[in-house]
Formats: structure tokens, C-alpha cells, sequence
């Protein structure tokens, strides 16, 4: 009765020893980017859904790959080269009159074909731009060694299409 038992328990170990073999595979190594999907309130949200659908499909060259967890509030381009996050919460330094005179090194305001932005340079590299004089922000960054300027370029139709100008909504939680 004993060798009964084993028979029956390796029996249906292997395929289950298959069955989770197989699912490690495919959960893991999994190389899409990854982007923290901000929490806007209800005006600055329905606004990002609208951008989502006016996102053009290649930016700066790269063909659109969304970062995951999958979401209307965030979009990416040559494989996490360019990260786009809609309805972030507005950035400390967007209001620093430091940024605003020129006298932070890290932080600088500017427009690019009618989307005026802050630029942050990132500790890890590469530049974050958000939105700015529109209803909702929008974080656009940038990985080390790429030049942005192609990207804002492209980026800026759909932002002027689906984010009016405006005050954005400050009820964010991320």
C-alpha cells in the first residue's frame, strides 16, 4: 500500500512540478518598463484619459511600449526610454522662486512648441519635465544620454489637444 501512495503522489507531482516550472518562466525576467500610476481626482483624470487617446505612436523615434501596471494615466516609448505620467501631483519646485528667477541649478522653466514645462535633472540621471499653466500635470522623463527636446516636440500636440490651459486640479494623492 505504501508504494501505492508514492505512485500516486509522483504521479501527479510532475505535472504539477511542469505546471509551475512553466509559470516561473513566464512571470519572470519580464523586461517592461514600470511607472507608478498617479491617483489625479476626477477632472484631471478624465483630461488624462483624453490624452491617452491622442498619444502619438512613435515619440523621438520609439515606438510606444507601455510601462506596467497597464493604465490610460501613463504611456512609455523605446522601452522605458521616455515615461509619460498624467495627473501627477504638482512638483515642490514648480512654485520655488528660485526656478522661477534661474538660480537653481536642477530645476529650469521653459516652453517647448506651447507646453511650458519645469525640468528637473534626476539624481540617477536623465531629466524630468512636467506640464505646466495646464489642468493637469503631466511628468514626462527622460533617460540619461537621450536628448529631450525631440520628445517634448512630439509630445506637445496631444498635450495642447486633450489638457487645456488652466489651474490644475490639486486633489492628488500620489
Amino acid at each position: 500500500m505504501n508504494s501505492f501512495r508514492h505512485r500516486r503522489i509522483s504521479a501527479l507531482g510532475l505535472p504539477v512540478l511542469v505546471l509551475l516550472i512553466s509559470a516561473a518562466g513566464c512571470s519572470s525576467a519580464d523586461d517592461s518598463a514600470s511607472a507608478a500610476v498617479p491617483s489625479p481626482g476626477t477632472t484631471a483624470e478624465k483630461l488624462c484619459q483624453n490624452l491617452d487617446k491622442v498619444l502619438p505612436a512613435k515619440v523621438d523615434g520609439e515606438r510606444r511600449e507601455d510601462p506596467s501596471p497597464a493604465s490610460a494615466l501613463t504611456a512609455g516609448w523605446g522601452d522605458s526610454a521616455i515615461i509619460l505620467r498624467c495627473g501627477v501631483a504638482r512638483p515642490p519646485k514648480m512654485v520655488d522662486p528660485k526656478v522661477a528667477e534661474g538660480r537653481d541649478p536642477d530645476a529650469v522653466a521653459g516652453g517647448v512648441e506651447g507646453v511650458k514645462w519645469l525640468m528637473e535633472k534626476q539624481d540617477g540621471g536623465g531629466y524630468r519635465f512636467t506640464s505646466a499653466s495646464r489642468r493637469a500635470y503631466v511628468e514626462v522623463s527622460v533617460e540619461e544620454g537621450r536628448d529631450s527636446s525631440g520628445a517634448l516636440i512630439d509630445l506637445a500636440p496631444a498635450i495642447k489637444k486633450a489638457i487645456p490651459e488652466g489651474i490644475a486640479d490639486l486633489t492628488v494623492s500620489n
